[in-house]
């Protein structure tokens, strides 16, 4: 397996110990967890949508939680009684599975829905007006009083 050097990443980074977690945590999942596949989609600047291939499971055998920053999926297919069901070739999996996917700040699921065998999680980033970059004004440097600020004069009565 090539080890990928992201030295020149981090060098701009700040706090790059949590990114570097991030980064192995997801590199982990990803080799070992394929099942079921899943699309990541970008719909709008601030909207998502992650797409699971789920046939087979019904809703009542899905669950979808946002816990802080990680959205976790979990799907357990429901018993079925097969005693009299003989299948010449099964290639519908059906075995448990749980994803777990890191989101960003502010990332929020806005709903999820089962369409035609596929799990859509719409997500949504809200960032708060006041986390919202703001414009700063530059102003004049002779502005009150020259460049040092309003000056004070020390009268000799003080001294």
């Amino acid at each position: 397996m090539r080890t990928l050097d992201l030295t020149p990443l981090f060098r701009s980074s700040v706090g790059f110990d949590a990114l570097d977690k991030m980064l192995d945590t997801a590199f982990r999942e990803q080799a070992q967890s394929s099942y079921p596949p899943y699309n990541i989609v970008k719909t709008a600047d601030d909207a998502y949508r992650v797409e699971i291939a789920v046939a087979g499971f019904a809703e009542s055998d899905i669950d979808v939680t946002q816990h802080q920053n990680v959205l976790i999926v979990r799907g357990q297919a429901a018993k079925r009684d097969e005693a009299n069901v003989e299948y010449l070739h099964r290639g519908i999996a059906q075995r448990a599975f749980e994803h777990k996917f890191q989101l960003a700040d502010h990332v929020e699921v806005q709903r999820a829905r089962l369409e035609h065998g596929m799990l859509v999680i719409d997500l949504v980033r809200h960032v708060p007006e006041a986390m919202q970059p703001k414009k700063i004004a530059i102003t004049n440097g002779h502005a009150n009083g020259g460049a040092g600020g309003p000056v004070i004069e020390e009268s000799k009565a003080d001294a």
